[in-house]
C-alpha cells in the first residue's frame, strides 16, 4: 500500500511538472506572437516571465527572424549566431548553461525592446544596460542611450552614445542617428532653462483628459470649440461584451463657455465606429477629415472624409490612392485656413525615411490633388502632426529626426511667401518640449495660446498622450535707431520720427531724437507701420516695419539718412512731351509719380516746378510752351493728391539756360555736342520755395 501511494505521488509530481513546463513554453509563444503584432505591452509581460524562470529556455527555438539574421540578412534586431557552450562540468545549472548562449540574450534584448517600444523607459534602461554589459548586441548601446534621453539623463546618454560611435561596430544607419542624438543631448543641456514665461498646464480630467489617452486637439471652425481624440469609457463599440471602449479612440468636441470648457460630446456614428478614429480637422466648407485605423492591421491607417448637411454627417468616405497608399499609413490631416492645401503625415514610398510631411492641393470644388513630399522640412526620422498657422505663414510639426530634448519634439518652419520656400526648422524648446514625445501642436489665430499633446506624465500603461494648454509669454515689439546726415554721417538731434499705422486704425505717434540722434519706441502686435524721419532744411526719409503675423517677440532696428535741401534747381530727368505740345507722355507720368511721393513724404515743403526750352525758336512761343508744360506737370501732381497751394508752375522759356547760348555758338552746328547742349537746356526741374516749421509733438501711443 505504501509503495502504491508513493508511486501515485511521484506520478502526480511528474504530471504537474509536465503541466507547468508546458505552461512556460506557452509564455514564449504568447510573447513572440504579441511582439510580431507590435503588442509590446503583452510581449514585455511574458518575456519578463521567461527571464524569471530561465529553465524554460532550454528547449526554446529562436524565431525565424533570428535565423534570417544568422544568414547575414538585414533585420531590425541583430541576433548573434548560436553559441556552443564549452563547459564540460555536468554539475553546471541549467540557468548558467542558458546564460552562456544566445537564447537568454535574445529574450533579454526582446524584453528591452518591448519596454522601449511601449515607452516604459525606466525598465528599458535597466534591460538595455544588461545587454550592453553582456556585449552580445552591437546596437544595444544606441537604444540604451536614447532610452536614457527619454528620462532626461542627457549626460549619461552622451557617454553611452559617444562610446557607441567610437566603437563603430553597430549598424551604419544607427551610427549616423547616434551622432544626431548626441547633438540633441548637447542641445538639451544648453536649453534646460527654457522659456520661463510660457505657461503650460495639463487640461482637466473631466473634459479633455478623461480615460486612458487623449490627444490631437484641433480648433473647430473658431477658437471657442475644440475637437480632440480620446479613448475612454462610453465610446462607440460594436460588441460591448468583447470590446472595451477605454482602449478605442473616438472623436469628441467641447465648447468653451466664458472660461469653462463644457462636457465633451462624442461625434457618434457614422464618424466614430468600432475601429479607431482620431486626429480630425474641419475644412472651411465644414467637411471633416480624420484618421481611421484598426488593431487588426497596425501597418495601415487611412484618412477619411465625412461631409455634413444641417449638422448631420454622411457616411465617411476613404480618400483615394493619391493620399492613402495600401500597406502604409496616412494620418493626421490638416487643412489651411483658406481651404486650399491639405497637410498630412505618411510613411508612404517616396519620402526621406519613416514618416514625412506631405501636402496636397485642394481645388475650389473640394477635390484633393496629388500628394507632394515637403522635402525642405522632412528628415530621415519621423516627421508628424503638421499644423499650418496662416497668419504667420508658419508650419508647426513634430520630429525625432532633428536635435531636440528627446523623443518627438515640436518644431516650426516659417514659409517665405515670396519664393514659397520653408526656412530651417526651429525647436520650440522647453516648456513646450520635454524629454518624452510632444506633438499635435496648434495655435489660435493671434498666437497668444494653444494646445498640444505630450506623454511627459507617467501613466499606468507606460505611454499615454494627454492634452496640455499653453499661454505664450507676452509678445513684445520695439524699434530703435539713429537719424544721420546723409553726407557727413553726423547724427541729427531733434529730428522728428513719425510712426503711422498704414491702415489708419491707430493715431500716428511721434518721437524726437536725442542729442545723439537716437530714438526708440515700443510697437503693437499684428500691425503694419510706416515710419518717416524729418528735420528742417532736410528731405525726409521713410521706412516700414510689420509686426503682423509674428509669433515671437522681436526688436527692430531702423536708421534714417537725411539729405540737405539744395538751394537751386533739382532737375527732373525723364520728363517728355509730345512734339511742340504740352501733353505728358506715359513715361513722364512715371517720373512725376516719384516727385509726388517726395512731396507726400515731405508734407512741410512747397515747391516751384519749372519747365525750360532751348534758345531755338521764337522767345514768346518758347515762354508759352514752357509755361504750358510746367502747368501740365503741376495739374498731374495735383490729381495725385498734392495740395494746389504747395506747388506752383513756372515756365522760363529760354531765359535760364544751363549752358549759355554763347558757349553753344562755339560748337559745330548739329554735332552731337551741339545737340546735347540744347537737350540739356530743355529740362524740367523743381526747387523748394517754402518750408513750414516741423511741429515737434512728442506724443505717445
Amino acid at each position: 500500500m505504501l509503495k502504491k501511494r508513493l508511486f501515485l505521488f511521484v506520478l502526480f509530481l511528474f504530471t504537474c511538472s509536465a503541466f507547468f513546463s508546458q505552461s512556460k513554453k506557452i509564455w514564449i509563444e504568447i510573447a513572440d506572437n504579441a511582439y510580431a503584432k507590435k503588442d509590446f505591452a503583452t510581449a514585455a509581460v511574458y518575456y519578463a516571465k521567461v527571464l524569471d524562470d530561465t529553465t524554460v529556455l532550454k528547449n526554446y527555438v529562436l524565431p525565424y527572424e533570428a535565423q534570417i539574421v544568422n544568414l547575414k540578412m538585414k533585420s531590425l534586431f541583430k541576433v548573434p549566431e548560436l553559441k556552443v557552450s564549452k563547459r564540460k562540468d555536468s554539475t553546471a545549472t541549467a540557468k548558467e548553461d542558458v546564460q552562456s548562449g544566445s537564447k537568454y540574450d535574445f529574450i533579454m534584448y526582446r524584453l528591452a525592446q518591448s519596454y522601449r517600444q511601449n515607452f516604459d523607459y525606466h525598465h528599458a534602461v535597466e534591460q538595455f544596460k544588461k545587454c550592453v554589459e553582456r556585449k552580445t548586441y552591437p546596437d544595444a548601446p544606441y537604444y540604451y542611450g536614447i532610452s536614457l534621453m527619454a528620462l532626461k539623463k542627457y549626460k549619461e546618454a552622451l557617454g553611452v552614445l559617444d562610446e557607441y560611435t567610437n566603437a563603430k561596430t553597430g549598424s551604419d544607419s544607427l551610427l549616423v542617428l547616434a551622432t544626431k542624438k548626441q547633438s540633441s543631448c548637447y542641445f538639451a543641456l544648453d536649453t534646460l532653462a527654457g522659456r520661463k514665461l510660457i505657461k503650460v498646464r495639463l487640461m482637466d480630467t473631466l473634459v479633455f483628459n478623461r480615460g486612458t489617452s487623449s490627444f490631437a486637439p484641433m480648433y473647430y471652425l473658431g477658437n471657442d470649440k475644440v475637437i480632440f481624440t480620446s479613448a475612454r469609457k462610453g465610446g462607440v463599440v460594436t460588441d460591448p461584451e468583447k470590446q472595451d471602449s477605454r482602449y478605442y479612440c473616438d472623436l469628441y468636441y467641447s465648447t468653451i463657455d466664458d472660461t469653462i470648457w463644457q462636457r465633451p460630446v462624442n461625434f457618434g456614428r457614422p464618424v466614430n465606429t468600432s475601429l479607431h478614429e482620431g486626429a480630425a480637422v474641419f475644412t472651411p466648407e465644414e467637411v471633416m477629415l480624420f484618421t481611421r485605423w484598426s488593431d487588426n492591421n497596425r501597418n495601415e491607417s487611412f484618412i477619411y472624409m465625412a461631409r455634413t448637411l444641417n449638422g448631420r454627417f454622411y457616411e465617411a468616405m476613404k480618400l483615394g490612392t493619391n493620399i492613402n497608399v495600401p500597406g502604409y499609413k496616412s494620418q493626421q490631416p490638416y487643412v489651411s485656413a483658406n481651404g486650399r492645401m491639405m497637410f498630412f503625415s505618411s510613411n508612404r514610398p517616396g519620402g526621406k525615411g519613416g514618416f514625412d510631411i506631405w501636402t496636397a492641393p485642394i481645388d475650389e470644388n473640394g477635390f484633393i490633388g496629388s500628394a507632394k513630399n515637403l522635402e525642405t522640412v522632412n528628415t530621415a526620422g519621423d516627421d508628424i502632426t503638421p499644423f499650418f498657422h496662416d497668419l504667420s505663414s508658419t508650419l508647426f510639426f513634430s520630429s525625432n529626426g532633428l536635435p531636440g530634448l528627446g523623443g518627438f519634439d515640436i518644431f516650426k518652419s516659417s514659409l517665405n511667401v515670396d519664393d514659397s520656400a520653408y526656412q530651417a526648422p526651429k525647436n520650440l524648446n522647453t516648456p513646450i518640449n520635454s524629454s518624452k514625445d510632444d506633438a499635435y501642436y496648434i495655435m489660435e489665430r493671434l498666437g497668444t495660446k494653444g494646445f498640444f499633446a505630450s506623454d511627459r506624465i507617467d501613466c499606468p500603461t507606460g505611454h499615454c498622450y494627454k492634452i496640455f494648454e499653453y499661454i505664450n509669454e507676452p509678445i513684445k515689439f520695439d524699434i530703435d535707431g539713429y537719424v544721420f546726415d546723409a553726407e557727413t554721417n553726423e547724427p541729427i538731434p531733434s529730428a522728428l520720427v513719425t510712426v503711422r499705422d498704414v491702415h489708419d486704425g491707430d493715431e500716428p505717434f511721434f518721437i524726437v531724437t536725442d542729442e545723439k540722434g537716437y530714438y526708440s519706441t515700443p510697437l503693437k502686435a499684428n500691425m503694419e507701420y510706416f515710419l518717416k524721419a524729418q528735420k528742417n532744411k532736410y528731405f525726409g526719409s521713410a521706412a516700414s516695419v510689420a509686426t503682423k503675423g509674428l509669433t515671437e517677440s522681436k526688436h527692430f532696428e531702423q536708421d534714417f539718412f537725411l539729405s540737405k535741401i539744395p538751394e537751386g534747381d533739382i532737375e527732373i530727368e525723364g520728363v517728355e512731351y509730345d512734339f511742340n505740345k504740352f501733353t505728358l507722355r506715359p513715361k513722364s507720368m512715371e517720373v512725376l509719380d516719384k516727385i509726388v511721393e517726395i512731396l507726400k513724404l515731405n508734407d512741410n515743403l512747397s515747391i516751384e516746378l519749372s519747365s525750360h526750352t532751348d534758345a531755338r525758336g521764337n522767345d514768346a512761343y518758347n515762354m508759352k510752351l514752357s509755361q504750358g508744360r510746367a502747368q501740365s506737370c503741376v495739374d498731374y501732381m495735383i490729381s495725385k493728391g498734392i495740395a494746389k497751394s504747395r506747388i506752383t508752375a513756372k515756365g522760363y522759356g529760354e531765359t535760364k539756360p544751363v549752358i549759355p547760348e554763347a558757349e553753344i555758338a562755339k560748337m559745330v552746328d548739329k554735332s552731337p555736342e551741339f545737340e546735347a547742349a540744347h537737350q540739356k537746356n530743355r529740362r524740367t526741374a523743381f526747387r523748394v520755395v517754402g518750408e513750414s516749421k516741423i511741429n515737434i509733438i512728442n506724443k505717445t501711443q
